[in-house]
This record gives structure tokens, C-alpha cells and sequence, in this order.
């Protein structure tokens, strides 16, 4: 059961089913930023099985569907690998632009935040890119900064924006 946001929006935990659905998302909105290929989460193998990817502990992932179970947004946490067990990665928030602007990114937000901090993480750390201003204000909002350079080992290295938020 998910937590629905409006009459048009709920926001639930990923379901193997919606796999196809969230890849395409991810690859779609990364494209539109010309972000594809080697470098982006675009290109990650746990695409082909997010469902999967996200069931091990202190990780979870979440989709924003219609009543129709459509996938309009995406986004989960897991530990930031290469980096200590306190630290977790917001990975992968990704929404159409046509729900954009709907305050959905910061209802998500919250719940991975309220995870994170269920986890026992201590900090929340991110990459985007400059292009994706919309999300970086939204980021900026809900307290995370910027900070000089990546942490872990991603292997996102088109990403030129890095941020972490207390916990």
C-alpha cells in the first residue's frame, strides 16, 4: 500500500513489475540533460533490476505512479558504496516533466530522508549535474550543500555537482 499524495499520484515502494517502467524513466529524463553513456546512472547495470537492486538491507526505492500504476517519478536510498556504513546515497530521483513542479519530488524527499534517518544513516549524499537546476533547488531546500568533490565510488563521473545533508 503507498502513500497517496493526491487524487492523480501515489508514492509506494518499488514492485518488480515496475522495472521497464522506471529504466525507461531514468533513460528518458537523463537524455533530455544529455546525459547518456558511460559516467551516468543512465548506464547502470542495476537498471535492468531495480527491484532487486534495492531489496538488500538499509536500502529502499520508491515510484510515484497514477491510478493506472504508471511510473511518473522514481527514487530510492542505499549505502554509498566506497564510503563508510553512516553514509547513504539518494540515488536515482528522476521525474517526467509533465509532474514536475506538483511538490511530489519534496513528498518523495521526505520519505527518503524519514528512511534514511530509520536506517540509522548519519549523513545523505548525492550527485547531479548543473543542467538539472530543478532538482538542485529542490535538493538546496531540504538542506543539502554543496561540496567540493564526489564521495564513494559511484562510478558517476559525468557528474559535476556533489551535495550531502545531516541527518
Amino acid at each position: 500500500m503507498g502513500q497517496s499524495i493526491n487524487d492523480n499520484f501515489t508514492i509506494r515502494l518499488i514492485e518488480s513489475a515496475d522495472n521497464t517502467q522506471v529504466k525507461e524513466l531514468v533513460v528518458d529524463v537523463m537524455a533530455t540533460y544529455s546525459c547518456i553513456g558511460e559516467g551516468y546512472s543512465s548506464s547502470d547495470e542495476e537498471l535492468e533490476d531495480m527491484y532487486t537492486a534495492y531489496a538488500d538491507h538499509r536500502s529502499d526505492f520508491y515510484v510515484v505512479v497514477d491510478s493506472q500504476n504508471m511510473v511518473y517519478g522514481c527514487g530510492g536510498i542505499a549505502p554509498l558504496k566506497g564510503s563508510s556504513d553512516n553514509i547513504c546515497e539518494l540515488r536515482k530521483m528522476y521525474f517526467y516533466a509533465s509532474i514536475r513542479g506538483l511538490g511530489l519530488g519534496s513528498q518523495l524527499m521526505s520519505i527518503l530522508l524519514s528512511k534514511a534517518r530509520e536506517y540509522a544513516y548519519k549523513q545523505c549524499y548525492l550527485e547531479t549535474v548543473s543542467g538539472m537546476k530543478e532538482a538542485r533547488v529542490l535538493y538546496e531546500k531540504v538542506g543539502f550543500l554543496p561540496i567540493n568533490s564526489s564521495l564513494g565510488s559511484t562510478g558517476h563521473n559525468g557528474c559535476d555537482n556533489y551535495m550531502l545533508r545531516y541527518l
